[in-house]
């Protein structure tokens, strides 16, 4: 809330918001507990972990990361699949389906590529699950020119960033809600991308959104060849 009102000119200070919210009884919603969505537990081939926690990027499509997520409807759950560029935080690729099968994490990869189209030899992150060692998604990451890298067993530390994502979703969207349709909760989510990717301050980007973060770099670029 501070953050948003220092991007908006209004100059005010921490403890003023804080005590100002609690008059109000405005109060910041808090993530839930971590809560494995993917069966690691099966003999398929696993990648090696290639980033190691190391959650940098020095520049677009040189890492990206992934994971499933799901929500409740009265129809019954919806499974949300995401490809994040690491060095932006941008989500460039995504996929809902009332499945959690390879196709779903797939089609979401199909997306960042298609919008990105990057060089070959950009790391794609995930955890161990049957979706990401599947052989669909594997060959489709070898026909890109990708490598593949996976976190330990039942490790969501080694995708921090993508959990990050889920958090900042249930809890902006998804907290206290009831969605009637799966169609409905799709549409809020695709909404809430939309917002998260142009307008959400991203701590990491030094309070940027993560559109702004890369449109900065890319005119920093411009720069520095002229």
């Amino acid at each position: 809330m501070w953050k948003e009102l220092l991007t908006h000119g209004v100059r005010v200070g921490k403890e003023r918001v804080r005590k100002l919210m609690a008059q109000h009884g405005i109060r910041a919603r808090h993530k839930r507990k971590y809560i494995a969505t993917t069966n690691s537990n099966h003999d398929l081939p696993v990648a090696p972990n290639l980033l190691e926690r190391n959650f940098t990027a020095t520049a677009p499509n040189q890492v990206w990361t992934s994971d499933i997520t799901y929500l409740a409807t009265a129809e019954g759950w919806v499974y949300l699949a995401v490809i994040i560029d690491l060095f932006s935080r941008q989500v460039v690729g995504w996929s809902m389906q009332p499945h959690m099968k390879a196709e779903l994490v797939t089609d979401a990869l199909r997306m960042a590529w298609f919008r990105r189209r990057p060089q070959a030899g950009v790391i794609v992150h995930s955890d161990r699950g049957s979706q990401y060692c599947s052989g669909l998604f594997q060959d489709t990451l070898k026909a890109y020119g990708m490598r593949s890298s996976m976190s330990r067993r039942s490790d969501c530390w080694d995708n921090a960033p993508t959990e990050s994502l889920w958090g900042s979703l249930k809890v902006a969207r998804m907290h206290g809600r009831h969605f009637a349709t799966r169609r409905a909760a799709m549409d809020e989510v695709i909404d809430w991308l939309g917002f998260y990717n142009a307008r959400r301050l991203h701590s990491t980007l030094n309070y940027v959104s993560p559109m702004t973060f890369e449109k900065n770099w890319f005119a920093a670029q411009q720069g520095e060849a002229a």
